[in-house]
């Protein structure tokens, strides 16, 4: 695996003269990383893993105590390698992917969770964009008051029940605590991708409210920012065997339109999220760097959105 982790820079961006914060990416064989995970001392694994379980809802379903906790002590090794890494280099955020992990004993989970909740970036199968985009959304919703959370996402499947319709948000693993409304649980079931022991995660649902998912495409010569006024609601039924963190959406104006909307606009599997922003906040941020913005909410309609992508086109290719 290659693992990249991003740091602020000033940069002037190709559509503004004007130095700006811009993000630098770069690249480590996972290995590299592995071996700060691996110098970690019994000890303080062991500190970390009280904390977790002081804190959160063991769900052992049937598996041995002792062997459970085992697995729960890897993760803690892991975040507590990854974050040294991390600070050491000055990277605020970093990707993963889980066909490439080296000598990691699991697919980073539950370290992953808890780098987010400390305000790290992140993105799977080395989705930098979506990292970044996490950083930056969460150093923009610093101190808000009431803050509801901001965290990594991907639509994972859709409920088309007419009058119910909306994408159930989750990932394999690695979804922020921030978000979560109630009790957060430690979990551990197989997974296929990556080969490795059963991973450790946190596992809870999403709050009810208001927020905004955005996804940033490369286009070749551009960057454009996608953004998604959406509704989080409560799930209509327990999901037991889905042992993942979740949320379930709908975007506006509607399923229907908001999907097509985001297809015809280029939007990308992963999102961005954030109960703390709003789409003209987002807008703000990319006018200021120069990138493309594409709105998405209560007043598209998808023949409007198909003509502003044309001029769009236009714009860009003879600014």
């Amino acid at each position: 695996m290659i693992i990249h982790y991003m740091q602020d820079r000033d940069r002037a961006l190709p559509l503004s003269p004007i130095p700006r914060k811009n993000w630098e990416i770069d690249a480590y064989p996972v290995n590299e990383i592995a071996e700060y995970v691996q110098d970690v001392s019994q000890g303080d694994i062991d500190v970390l893993v009280e904390e977790y379980y002081n804190k959160y809802d063991m769900i052992l379903d049937g598996r041995d105590p002792e062997e459970f906790k085992k697995h729960v002590a890897v993760q803690a090794g892991i975040e507590i390698g990854f974050e040294r890494f991390l600070e050491e280099k000055n990277y605020q955020a970093i990707v993963t992917h889980f066909g490439d992990l080296g000598s990691l004993k699991q697919l980073p989970g539950l370290a992953i969770q808890r780098l987010m909740e400390k305000g790290y970036g992140f993105g799977a199968e080395g989705d930098w964009k979506t990292a970044a985009m996490v950083r930056l959304m969460k150093i923009m919703a610093a101190g808000t008051k009431d803050a509801k959370g901001t965290s990594f996402f991907e639509d994972y499947t859709y409920n088309l029940v007419k009058g119910r319709e909306g994408i159930l948000q989750a990932h394999m693993l690695e979804v922020c605590p921030t978000i979560a409304d109630g009790k957060i649980s430690i979990k551990e079931c197989p997974l296929s991708m990556g080969n490795r022991e059963d991973p450790a995660r946190l596992v809870f649902t999403a709050k009810e409210g208001h927020g905004i998912a955005t996804s940033l495409i490369d286009l070749g010569d551009r960057f454009r920012l996608i953004i998604n006024d959406v509704e989080v609601k409560k799930a209509e039924k327990p999901m037991p065997k889905l042992p993942v963190a979740t949320a379930f959406w709908t975007p506006e104006p509607s399923l229907e339109t908001g999907a097509a909307a985001w297809i015809y606009a280029g939007g990308a599997h992963h999102t961005a999220f954030s109960y703390d922003l709003t789409a003209e906040q987002m807008g703000d941020w990319a006018n200021a760097m120069g990138i493309e913005t594409v709105y998405i909410d209560k007043d598209t309609n998808i023949r409007q959105l198909r003509n502003e992508l044309r001029w769009n086109e236009a714009y860009y290719k003879f600014h």
